[in-house]
């Protein structure tokens, strides 16, 4: 089995309103450094990983602290109002670098501090059987998670929101990244989605639009995306955990 080299994509312009804070998420403090360098840690150890690609806002005034204290060279690269705008600008950066259609692409949320090795080594074997140039370009996956709860649909009857039935969880994965395709293929389905007026909410779905069918492959429970206060005290108690376990290194 092929262990293909990739190259990592982070959008990182977003500026994570919802959470209430007075910085965008990826720089919140979170186990004694920031999220987003959490959430770029595994892949700066990684020897399959060709170089690291992050969009940035353009009024971002908290990367210039971050920057010098990564091991790696980071490639910047403009971001975008969405999250589709942000990857499409770091694959077109990283094409004018000399980057190759051909080239496998991991995209990770700058907001999940908690993905391993072990997830990423996964999603690479399980995507690419081989990495022969001639294979489907329309190729990929992501790592997902199998629905474990009960699932009710609900809304608003009255003053109080209701559970109208019970939905069937059968089938039904929670999308996680990274998410990995082919360089040309997925800058070509996120500048049809572009052309289109169409927002697609992750890079699979950007891909099923032009036909491709993402493999899923299973994640790990602890790989959450920082949403919440509660989200970021979790990740903060997992990091933790794992740094104690190997004896304060990380």
């Amino acid at each position: 089995m092929i262990d293909p080299h990739y190259w990592l994509v982070m959008p990182a312009a977003g500026r994570g309103q919802r959470l209430g804070a007075d910085l965008p998420k990826q720089y919140l403090p979170v186990a004694d450094r920031t999220v987003i360098e959490w959430a770029l840690h595994p892949f700066a150890c990684d020897p399959a990983c060709r170089g690291l690609v992050i969009a940035l806002a353009a009024d971002d005034e908290h990367w210039s602290a971050v920057r010098p204290r990564l091991s790696v060279t980071v490639i910047e690269a403009p971001g975008g109002p969405e999250r589709s705008d942000s990857v499409r600008g770091a694959l077109e950066t990283l094409r004018a670098q000399g980057a190759g259609d051909a080239d496998w692409v991991l995209v990770h949320d700058a907001a999940r501090p908690c993905v391993t090795a072990l997830e990423i080594a996964a999603l690479r074997l399980g995507v690419a059987r081989d990495d022969s140039v001639s294979a489907s370009t329309l190729e990929g996956g992501l790592l997902a998670m199998p629905l474990a709860d009960a699932l009710k649909r609900g809304g608003v009857q009255g003053e109080g929101v209701v559970s109208f039935e019970t939905v069937s969880r059968e089938g039904l994965w929670r999308a996680l990244t990274p998410q990995m395709f082919r360089l040309g293929a997925l800058l070509s389905a996120l500048r049809a989605a572009a052309a289109a007026g169409r927002v697609p909410t992750d890079e699979a779905q950007a891909m099923e639009w032009i036909g491709a069918n993402p493999r899923l492959i299973v994640g790990e429970s602890t790989n959450l995306k920082v949403t919440t206060i509660t989200d970021l005290s979790l990740a903060d108690g997992i990091l933790r955990a794992r740094r104690s376990s190997v004896g304060g290194a990380a």
